[in-house]
């Protein structure tokens, strides 16, 4: 299974929780991140990374996307939506991707991976869900049809300021469908997404 790019904007500070809440606790989430941010050093450094999750749970299988930025810009977004893996080797293998091999950015250099900021997504299972039961800001988007796949992450229509119907548009034309495809015949499903990084 291929990553795929998306495009969230620069996630909002706020102090770190002692406590995170969601999924994951507060050891676990850095421990995500120092993956993330050691997988690109380790293609600096030509040399190949060896560690264990930090609990069960860092090794059930699960999608996630990794978001990069750079000095306040967006500098690389790859994710996997299935879970395919062990949630700490996606995390690894997408922020790698995200920072190397997002088709929309050049390779990040060096110089760069010394101030980036990553954000993580870590995905629920997909599951069927009507157009009246899609919640803005909880619930993330797929919609497919005749070939056409289109995912916007939950973040996106709430920094967009999007209401329901904005988003089941704005999916659809991410999948190269006409914006009213959810209305005829596209298949919807939807997604959680328990969102943290360096900056929140």
């Amino acid at each position: 299974m291929s990553p795929s790019p998306e495009v969230p904007s620069l996630p909002r500070t706020n102090p770190a929780p002692d406590r995170a809440e969601g999924d994951f606790s507060a050891q676990e989430r850095n421990f995500l991140l120092r993956v993330a941010h050691q997988s690109i050093e380790a293609v600096f450094d030509q040399r190949e990374m060896s560690l264990d999750p930090l609990s069960p749970r860092l090794a059930e299988p699960r999608g996630a996307f990794t978001t990069i930025y750079c000095r306040g810009g967006l500098r690389g977004c790859v994710g996997y939506v299935l879970p395919a893996k062990p949630l700490y080797r996606t995390v690894a293998e997408t922020a790698r991707a995200a920072a190397f091999d997002d088709p929309r950015f050049a390779p990040i250099t060096r110089e760069e991976a010394a101030v980036i900021d990553i954000s993580l997504s870590i995905l629920s299972l997909l599951f069927p869900i009507r157009p009246e039961e899609v919640e803005v800001g909880r619930h993330g988007l797929v919609v497919a049809q005749a070939g056409h796949r289109g995912l916007l992450l939950p973040q996106v229509a709430v920094e967009h300021g999007w209401d329901r119907f904005t988003f089941l548009q704005e999916t659809c034309r991410k999948a190269g469908l006409p914006a009213d495809a959810w209305k005829h015949g596209a298949t919807l499903q939807a997604f959680t997404a328990e969102v943290f990084g360096d900056r929140t």
